[in-house]
C-alpha cells in the first residue's frame, strides 16, 4: 500500500486501543463496562462487513511503565506489570464481543495458559482468516517497548493492511489542538513528516516498523458514535499518516 488513496480499502486491520479509551473520564473506575460494551458493539459491526480485526490494547487505565521507573521502580519491572494490565483489558474486551456473539481468543506475549492463548504468529493467522478478533495482549513481552510498537509488530506479523489508532482527538494535528486552538488537522501526513515535526503520535520504533513495511496508519477520534466502525470498514475518518 504505497499512497494515501490506496489506504481505504483492507482486508485485515490491527485496532490499537489505548487503556485511556475504555475508562470513564473523571471515574474512579479502571474500566468502563459500557464503553467496553460499545467498543464491542462497532468491532461486530466493522467485521460483518468482511474485513479481518485483530486488536492490541494498551494498559494505561492500570497502570503507566514508565511513569513508575520516573518514581524508582525498576524499568523493566515497571514495564512487566504494564503488560499484564493490558492482559486485563483484553480480557475485558473479549468478554464484551462473545457477549455480542463474536468468536474471539486473547493471545498473550507472556504465556497465562489459564487465560489466554500463547502468542503463535501462524495460529494468529488461522484465526484472523477465520473471522474471529484475535486480541493481542501482554505487548511484545518484553520490557523497553510500547504497546504502539506491539500494534506495529502485529500488523507486521500478520500482513496487515493498516493500523487504526483510536485516540482521544480527530486526527493528527501540527500541534496539540487542546493547548492551540490554531492548531491545524491533517488529513494526511507521512511517516518523515512525522518525525521530522516531532508529532507524538506513536513512538519513533513503532513509526520506523511501519515505514518498513508499508503499514499506513489511521489515526481517529474514538469517542464519536459509530467511529470504531467506519474507521475499521476504510471510511473516509481521521488522519492517514503513509509511506510517501
Amino acid at each position: 500500500m504505497s499512497s494515501p488513496q490506496d489506504a481505504r480499502s483492507f482486508k485485515r486491520v490491527i485496532l490499537k486501543l489505548s487503556g485511556e479509551a475504555l475508562r470513564e473520564p473523571g471515574s474512579k473506575d479502571n474500566i468502563s463496562p459500557e464503553i467496553v460494551e460499545r467498543v464491542a458493539k462497532e468491532i461486530k459491526l466493522a467485521l460483518d462487513t468482511g474485513v479481518e480485526i485483530g486488536v492490541v490494547c494498551g494498559g494505561g487505565n492500570f497502570w503507566r511503565g514508565a511513569s513508575a521507573s520516573a518514581r524508582g521502580m525498576d524499568r523493566a519491572t515497571a514495564d512487566y506489570v504494564g503488560m499484564l494490565a493490558t492482559v486485563m483489558n483484553a480480557l475485558a474486551l473479549q468478554s464484551a464481543l462473545e457477549a455480542e456473539g463474536v468468536k474471539c481468543v486473547v493471545q498473550s506475549a507472556i504465556e497465562m495458559k489459564n487465560v489466554a492463548e500463547p502468542f503463535i504468529r501462524r495460529k494468529a493467522n488461522r484465526h484472523l482468516s477465520n473471522n474471529f478478533v484475535v486480541i493481542f495482549a501482554a505487548g511484545t513481552g518484553s520490557p523497553f517497548f510500547s504497546t504502539d510498537t506491539t500494534a506495529a509488530l502485529r500488523a507486521s506479523e500478520m500482513g496487515a493492511d493498516a493500523i487504526m489508532k483510536a485516540t482521544m482527538v480527530d486526527g493528527v494535528y501540527d500541534s496539540d489542538p487542546k493547548k492551540n486552538p490554531e492548531a491545524v488537522r491533517y488529513e494526511t501526513v507521512t511517516f518523515h513528516n512525522c518525525l521530522a515535526e516531532n508529532l507524538k503520535v506513536m513512538d519513533s520504533t513503532a513509526f520506523t516498523l511501519c515505514m518498513d513495511n508499508d503499514i499506513p496508519i489511521i489515526v481517529f477520534d474514538i469517542g464519536g458514535c459509530g467511529n470504531i466502525t467506519s474507521a475499521l470498514s476504510g471510511d473516509d475518518i481521521g488522519t492517514i499518516i503513509h509511506k510517501g
